[in-house]
């Protein structure tokens, strides 16, 4: 099951997976992004199943889960997320429950779900982090920085419990990666707004590769996490950040 599969770095991971044969139930709030992924993966002959949940609303996760009893999924890959810009003195109750309730709370509620209905069997959890919740870069990010620095410490938490039950917890943690959003971005840029141009400098001056990640290159990464060739990786974080944060 991967969340925010109908675009960018949740789109990727569902052609890999499907290329590596794997059964798929697609997680969007975006219903016509999710039928156009599942007719692009027609020739790699897997079944694919297609939801669409709104994540910022427990009732509706609750929901999808009981619809699922009896046929839940054994990997659980928790990608979807927003990240909208916004000075720290502007953010108001509204936008913050927002940003939390998909980015983080989706998460936690995805994550009980999933603990609960395999309690007996395990699993494959991998959750998505940001280098941005350990080395802050770009402005006006705060309200999403905090939430990916939640399910890191949500992640690890669940690791240490459940890990004897069976359970593989691990979280990728991307840098930069090239996707419609960071393409919107750069649109932004264009006309000529500093705050941004200046981020998008900054990090490519400190990434030692001198370039943005292609949404391609988290997929294989999830792919390795989810499969047994990483059977003894637990609780930790893995970063596909071209070498920012090391640098």
């Amino acid at each position: 099951m991967i969340t925010g599969a109908g675009a960018g770095i949740g789109k990727a991971m569902a052609y890999r997976f499907a290329e590596a044969g794997a059964a798929l139930d697609l997680v969007d709030i975006n219903e016509q992004n999710l039928r156009l992924v599942k007719t692009e993966l027609k020739h790699f002959n897997m079944e694919v199943n297609i939801y669409k949940v709104d994540l910022s609303k427990k009732e509706e996760i609750d929901l999808f889960w009981k619809k699922l009893e009896g046929k839940e999924p054994d990997i659980l890959i928790n990608n979807a997320g927003i990240y909208p810009a916004k000075p720290f003195l502007e953010v108001d109750e509204a936008f913050l429950k927002k940003v939390m309730d998909i980015n983080l709370n989706s998460v936690f509620w995805m994550c009980q779900n999933m603990i609960r209905s395999r309690l007996k069997k395990g699993g494959v959890i991998i959750n998505l982090g940001s280098i941005e919740a350990i080395m802050p870069f770009k402005d006006e990010l705060c309200h999403y920085d905090i939430t990916k620095a939640g399910i890191m410490v949500l992640s690890r938490t669940l690791a240490s419990e459940y890990g004897r039950k069976g359970f593989r917890i691990n979280v990728l943690v991307p840098g930069g990666i090239w996707t419609s959003g960071t393409r919107n971005v750069a649109k932004e840029a264009l006309q000529f707004k500093l705050g941004i141009i200046k981020s998008g400098i900054k990090y490519n001056l400190r990434n030692p590769m001198g370039r943005l990640g292609k949404p391609d290159e988290v997929a294989r990464m999830a792919l390795v996490l989810a499969s047994d060739l990483s059977s003894y990786v637990h609780g930790t974080l893995i970063t596909v950040d071209g070498g920012f944060l090391s640098a």
